[in-house]
């Protein structure tokens, strides 16, 4: 493929704008009003934007918070392929993690945004579900780390499962502790309660 093929087109270059500027919007108001107290109304004004260009590029409010778990899942890949190949699968992906969360988040925003997915239902479930789907990026990379064998592919997908269950378990206990601590103690202390 040629560099010209790979370039996006102008016509994705600006969904990918407006996607980021609806986003910042949103996501500004939810955590300066609260996330059941803004509406789709307000999140498109505040954007420049109608309500039904709001729904164009999201299918719900909750999507403008969880979509970037997805995306998210992506870039934990990307990371856990740089991991050292001598680590354990559970450090390496616990590695990976934090080398994301080092790289990229604004540890007060972390916070205030666990918060609001912790404090409201719809939010949580949501993330569950899209921390799931995790499972489908991560696990090839796993189960290569595994070394293969009949039942690598399951192994992988256990682990994988494991692992985003203690991170949503470690979420909730920083979140109620005001982050007391950092977050890698509340997953290393939850990944020690599965593998114990």
């Amino acid at each position: 493929m040629s560099a010209e093929q790979e370039r996006p087109t102008l016509w994705q270059r600006t969904r990918r704008r407006a996607y980021g500027e609806i986003t910042a919007a949103a996501m500004g108001l939810f955590l300066e009003q609260g996330f059941q107290e803004t509406t789709v109304d307000e999140i498109a004004a505040a954007a420049g934007i109608s309500r039904r260009s709001f729904f164009r590029y999201f299918g719900s409010k909750e999507d403008v918070v969880i979509d970037h778990l997805v995306a998210d899942g992506e870039l934990l890949r990307v990371e856990l392929e740089r991991q050292p190949h001598d680590v354990d699968v559970w450090a390496a992906l616990s590695g990976a993690l934090f080398s994301l969360e080092e790289a990229t988040a604004d540890r007060e925003r972390l916070l205030a945004v666990a918060r609001m997915v912790y404090g409201t239902p719809s939010l949580r479930a949501r993330s569950i579900e899209k921390h799931l789907r995790w499972s489908d990026v991560l696990a090839a990379e796993v189960e290569r780390r595994l070394g293969g064998g009949d039942s690598s592919s399951l192994r992988a997908r256990a682990i994988v499962g494991c692992f985003v269950t203690c991170l949503d378990v470690a979420g909730e206990a920083w979140v109620r502790d005001d982050a007391a601590h950092p977050l890698q103690v509340y997953l290393d202390v939850s990944l020690s309660a599965v593998r114990g």
